[in-house]
């Protein structure tokens, strides 16, 4: 019964690799790349011990704990610092690259009537599902060891085969969890963006527990993946200890979501969606109003995402506050600007995370308006009274509203909390502007979704390339030691670090002009051009 189920499991499997191998290739090649980057940057920004002390010092204070972990500050090798400050993020990189790669072969082919079709073929009920996990388990194996090899292999003496293996197998062993969790949402959830939306909701959840728990309550970071992460100490205790858990977990989602797909009829889900209203409200009868509902979920969920991340940010200041009056060596190397705190100085970074993570709503709105058209659903609004220019309109508006929302969610979440942890609390004032800095810089990114829409549709998705691009030259920039061009080839490489610095207005009003040019640019290419079929 079991093998009929899963028959032809390996010829599905090869399918699905032939359908990713250059997707998996790229995800493969630059988790690869950025791995092996750090260690060896390191060895030349931090080459004595004396250097990385006082590295340790900069990041022995709570808001760098609650963004990365703890880390064995006492013997900060390079080894060490690579775990302490890349292990995390490089994780809920790969868990992300397994929620999207899941996705894609189970809710999204079933959307798309792919699996209707592969089954009506001599295959099992379960080999579809089966030949995704084989694919997933196959990639995260893939980056374990070539992770742990190449970590080893460029001969770093504090970087040992024991301490890399480890670290390879814990990126291995997150990927495959998110993998699993993944796969669960795909039966319970009725459509892909559902699937995505929950699976990204427990990334994200797990990455805050983590942080509130390595700040304040060491216990509750063991309730979040991330958290297991961190617990395996690598290159200093090596715990393979939260691996095994992550593997174990992992099984234990891949059997669930097997079971629940063995039970459930095609195209259903456990979690069905409530029937709509007989009649349509009046919301729907504009393109802004059906862009809304289509996405309304999403949208509340990084709202209330948005606002925890502030708070979670913001809790951790008063910490931050305690530490730097303690500490003499801080306080000699943060000399403060005029009339702004210590504590104040870790602001520019904190609103910069939060501004990228921002970004992600209002972009994922505009591509919204691409997978509409390639799915054939816009052809259903534009054979009506419905122009171009007011489908992509309404798409761009509630974009722009989009992103001001969760800006504005974060950095009211960092006051409201940083308020009540601090003895002086923090300027409303301060943070809303520092925020709103930021917004002639999203405008761009948004922009330039745009125009990519309107010109070279099939390229929309390198947004998010450029996000990560900005993301990794602005909050690694500093440790790296980038080149100012380098920052300044992303937007928000232009935006005044308030309330460090002053903020301008021209550069503002540039980035505000750029955007406006290019949404022009973008709504002309998209007039003229032909709707995909």
């Amino acid at each position: 019964m079991v093998m009929e189920a899963l028959s032809n499991t390996g010829q599905l499997s090869r399918f699905i690799f032939r359908l990713d191998r250059v997707r998996i290739s790229l995800w493969l090649i630059g988790l690869l790349f950025f791995t092996l980057l750090v260690p060896t940057a390191f060895i030349d920004l931090y080459g004595s011990q004396q250097e990385r002390d006082a590295m340790a010092e900069t990041m022995a204070n709570p808001a760098m704990t609650a963004m990365v972990g703890p880390g064995d500050l006492a013997n900060y090798t390079v080894g060490a610092m690579t775990a302490h400050q890349m292990l995390l993020m490089t994780a809920a990189v790969v868990g992300l690259m397994s929620i999207i790669l899941v996705t894609r072969h189970t809710r999204a082919d079933e959307e798309d009537g792919r699996i209707e079709m592969i089954r009506s073929l001599p295959t099992g009920r379960l080999a579809y599902l089966n030949a995704n996990i084989i694919i997933s388990l196959g990639t995260n194996l893939v980056l374990a060891l070539i992770s742990g090899i190449g970590l080893f292999v460029i001969g770093i003496e504090s970087m040992n085969l024991q301490g890399s293996l480890l670290y390879g197998a814990t990126l291995g062993g997150t990927g495959l969890f998110f993998a699993g969790v993944t796969a669960v949402f795909a039966q319970l959830s009725e459509t892909s963006r559902g699937t995505l939306g929950l699976s990204v909701a427990v990334l994200i959840i797990s990455y805050l527990i983590r942080a509130v728990g390595d700040v304040s309550n060491a216990a509750l970071s063991w309730l979040s993946p991330l958290g297991w992460v961190t617990k395996t100490e690598v290159y200093t205790a090596n715990n393979w200890g939260p691996v095994l858990i992550l593997v174990s977990v992992s099984i234990i989602l891949l059997l669930i979501a097997l079971y629940l797909n063995a039970i459930r009829d095609l195209e259903s889900g456990f979690l069905p969606s409530k029937p709509g209203r007989r009649f349509a409200s009046r919301l729907l009868q504009s393109p802004l109003g059906l862009a809304f509902r289509l996405q309304r979920t999403g949208v509340i969920a990084w709202a209330i995402g948005m606002y925890v991340l502030g708070v979670s940010y913001g809790s951790v200041l008063g910490d931050l506050e305690t530490f730097f009056e303690s500490n003499e060596l801080m306080e000699q190397m943060l000399t403060p600007a005029a009339g702004v705190s210590l504590t104040e100085q870790f602001i520019p970074m904190l609103m910069l995370v939060i501004t990228l993570l921002a970004t992600v709503p209002p972009i994922m709105t505009m591509n919204k308006l691409r997978l509409e058209e390639k799915k054939e659903r816009i052809d259903h609004l534009l054979s009506r009274a419905v122009s171009r220019a007011e489908l992509l309109g309404g798409y761009v508006i509630l974009s722009i509203i989009n992103g001001f929302v969760m800006l504005s969610l974060g950095a009211i979440g960092l006051w409201s909390a940083g308020a009540a942890v601090m003895e002086d609390g923090l300027g409303f004032g301060m943070i809303y502007a520092a925020a709103l800095a930021y917004f002639p810089a999203m405008l761009v990114m948004i922009s330039i979704t745009v125009f990519l829409i309107g010109y070279l549709p099939k390229l929309t998705n390198l947004i998010w390339a450029y996000v990560f691009y900005s993301f990794i030259v602005l909050y690694l920039g500093g440790l790296f030691q980038f080149p100012e061009w380098v920052g300044n080839l992303s937007p928000f490489g232009h935006v005044p670090q308030s309330p460090i610095e002053k903020l301008t207005f021209m550069p503002l009003f540039l980035l505000s002009a750029l955007a406006v040019v290019l949404m022009l640019i973008g709504f002309n290419g998209f007039n003229k051009r032909d709707i995909e079929n």
